[in-house]
């Protein structure tokens, strides 16, 4: 009885450890859409930084409003340590595929962008800011996200 209910509270730790909660963020430049929420895996509002998991997926949703009309938007993501800004290859920068998002974008509307990515085991154990941005023209949507890689 005692292990069948270890294997039944440890189930539902992994059920509930894969839903997203909604997070503060800074925004970093949203020109043409304004940020209403931020969800990314694991993390809530009370953290100061997002604790990602090497050698898991982590899952970033992004709400947003069109404050301008588009007919596409890319992905473009950058890990900033030390006002040091490297790029973060995305396996899909068309924020208009598999996204969620349907484009073209129309002023007005409302958007809920997600995206689930890679957090490799090859990657140090760091503190480091995402910089996670839509792009049409110009900046679209810029939000700061600060993590720990752990």
């Amino acid at each position: 009885m005692e292990r069948c209910m270890s294997l039944i509270l440890v189930v539902f730790a992994l059920v509930l450890s894969g839903f997203a909660d909604k997070i503060a963020v800074n925004d970093c430049g949203s020109v043409n859409g304004k940020v209403t929420e931020v969800r990314v895996t694991g993390c809530t509002e009370a953290d100061k930084q997002c604790i990602l998991k090497r050698n898991t997926n982590a899952t970033i949703e992004i709400d947003f409003e069109a404050n301008k009309d588009a007919d596409e938007l890319k992905v473009v993501v950058h890990g900033i340590i030390m006002d040091i800004h490297t790029p973060f290859p995305m396996p899909n920068p068309d924020a208009c595929k598999d996204s969620g998002v349907e484009c073209p974008i129309v002023t007005g509307n409302k958007y809920a962008f997600s995206t689930t990515l890679p957090i490799l085991k090859a990657y140090p154990r760091v503190s480091v800011d995402i910089q996670f941005e839509l792009k049409s023209d110009e900046d679209y949507v810029c939000v700061l996200i600060p993590a720990k890689l752990h």
